[in-house]
């Protein structure tokens, strides 16, 4: 009899150590939002400055017009991802509840940066962007503690009224042709792209040369053009038909009639 109470008991016991560890394992811990990671954050520029000019996405001065301006952010090579990454948007937000608004800041990925601590995702941000994230009338004290802890999110861009373009870079000729993607709403990242020639049914290749820049070779090429961009986060594809007209110049920017957000 006492033999048979214990076996049980300790069955039930096993019973309630499993049921506790499938809840511990399924229930969400209170305050955690899976869709945020932890990060590192700093400052570059004047206190109250735009962001770098150019940087290693190749956005040279656009990054210092708006919708560029002020929101420009470098980031390590984690989100870098050797350029493919230009162009996301993120949020981001500081933790210290004693100087940190609850209100996350949207930037723009522009540029590269290096990571301060070995394996952790770091944003070099604008000294407008980074104090933004204080609560009102603390920028600078926000500012003067150089480097924080931030959360950050991949977050949808958005351009109203702006439709993708393709600014043709200096160099290129029929045989060598280089193109910028600009004002990439959603994922804002390339994952590929590809070209096709006038008369031709053939979708050719582009190669990723740096940055948000990437190129074709072969020729002589003949325009018009037509584009076709597949993201990298969610393999989202847009074809811009007929985009660069049969006379393209180099330095010359092309607006499409398309984005991925329309």
């Amino acid at each position: 009899m006492n033999f048979s109470i214990r076996l049980v008991s300790y069955v039930v016991l096993v019973i309630l150590i499993f049921l506790t560890v499938i809840a511990s394992g399924t229930t969400p811990r209170r305050g955690v939002n899976p869709h945020w990671h932890s990060a590192s954050a700093t400052w570059y520029g004047s206190p109250n400055g735009d962001g770098s000019d150019g940087g290693a996405c190749g956005y040279g001065t656009m990054v210092d017009v708006k919708p560029f301006r002020a929101r420009v952010g470098a980031v390590s090579s984690a989100l870098f991802k050797k350029g493919e990454g230009c162009g996301a948007c993120y949020k981001v937000k500081c933790l210290d509840k004693t100087i940190c608004s609850k209100r996350a800041v949207t930037i723009i990925v522009t540029d590269e940066s290096p990571a301060l601590t070995k394996g952790l995702v770091h944003f070099d941000l604008s000294g407008s962007a980074f104090g933004r994230m204080a609560v009102s009338g603390r920028n600078t004290n926000l500012r003067n503690r150089g480097k924080i802890s931030i959360i950050y999110r991949k977050t949808p861009c958005k351009y109203p009224g702006q439709n993708i373009a393709f600014h043709v870079n200096v160099g290129s000729t029929a045989y060598w042709l280089s193109l910028l993607v600009e004002f990439e709403d959603g994922d804002g990242d390339i994952g590929s792209m590809q070209i096709k020639e006038a008369r031709s049914n053939q979708w050719l290749t582009m190669t990723h040369l740096w940055g948000a820049n990437w190129c074709i070779i072969g020729g002589p090429l003949q325009g018009p053009f037509s584009i076709k961009l597949t993201t990298l986060t969610k393999k989202r594809t847009l074809s811009a038909r007929d985009v660069i007209p049969s006379k393209w110049t180099p330095k010359a920017t092309y607006t499409s009639r398309l984005n991925f957000l329309k």
